[in-house]
């Protein structure tokens, strides 16, 4: 699937992922994967369903569902570059990837942040409800 709007375009083509790109704002810039290897990056692409921002061909904006496509999804590593935001672009590849065909009739979207919950919540996400419910392994010094 592929839209544009004011010169965008919002894509889920695997061939215009920009791992580079993509790999030197999780490394560097987010609060979530500093120093996530090149490699680990790869991979995650390969096993997620993934969607970009794209102005003049250039990745401006990421983000992937983690899923088994028919009833969990875990949305992670959303972003769009410093530049370009405050355009409503998280708003638009957000509603872009909620209305996937691969995304419907799940009985649960997942995800986390510590930052942006205004966001999301106009999506519906809410807080866990049962949150004693919920376990993790939590491997901290994993990319060290």
């Amino acid at each position: 699937m592929e839209i544009e709007e004011k010169g965008f375009i919002f894509s889920d083509d695997p061939n215009k992922i920009d791992v580079n790109a993509i790999h030197q704002y999780l490394s560097t810039e987010s609060y979530w994967a500093q120093g996530i290897p090149i490699e680990i990056v790869k991979k995650s692409i390969e096993n997620s369903l993934c969607f970009g921002i794209y102005k003049d061909r250039q990745q401006v904006g990421f983000a992937r569902w983690i899923t088994d496509r028919a009833t969990f999804g875990y949305l992670a590593d959303v972003y769009v570059l410093k530049p370009y935001r405050g355009q409503g672009l998280s708003k638009k590849i957000l509603s872009f990837m909620l209305f996937h065909p691969d995304l419907q009739g799940f009985r649960r979207y997942v995800l986390a942040t510590h930052d942006a919950h205004g966001l999301y919540a106009q999506y519906g996400f809410k807080p866990i409800e049962t949150p004693e419910y919920l376990m993790a392994i939590v491997a901290k010094d994993s990319y060290l």
